[in-house]
């Protein structure tokens, strides 16, 4: 049985903040900063990347370590049947979304949460070392 009401993760879920995340608003001053121009949450893209250079191909996802999976086959099976399927259905679709942008000519970079958190420097220089690239 899970532990929340439908009513009640519904509460949840409309709390939580899908665009614009505090590790998102770091990426993006931070880009800002370096001088470099991008689109935020680009929607004519497969899956609506964060950051985006339509005329260069190139997407950049930020993820969540929770609502994306970051080690999902460890700690997945503690969380009642509605977060799996939830986490589980974004994972694959992230994975699709991915493939599909690949074969579409696009460059994608996915960066996690905990790799800001824990490094924002060497992250950031990877995130605008891939904008830079092409």
């Amino acid at each position: 049985m899970d532990k929340f009401s439908k009513k009640t993760r519904s509460k949840i879920m409309a709390a939580i903040k899908s665009t614009n995340t505090s590790p998102e608003m770091a990426v993006f001053s931070c880009l800002k900063k370096r001088g470099i121009s991008f689109q935020r949450h680009y929607k004519k893209a497969l899956g609506t990347p964060d950051i985006a250079m339509p005329a260069r191909k190139t997407a950049v996802f930020i993820d969540g370590d929770f609502w994306h999976g970051f080690r999902y086959p460890t700690w997945g099976k503690r969380l009642n049947s509605y977060w799996r399927k939830k986490i589980e259905r974004n994972r694959r679709r992230d994975k699709l979304y991915h493939r599909k942008l690949r074969t579409m000519g696009w460059k994608v970079l996915r960066v996690w949460e905990h790799q800001l958190k824990n490094d924002s420097r060497g992250t950031m220089d990877k995130i605008t070392f891939f904008l830079e690239e092409r």
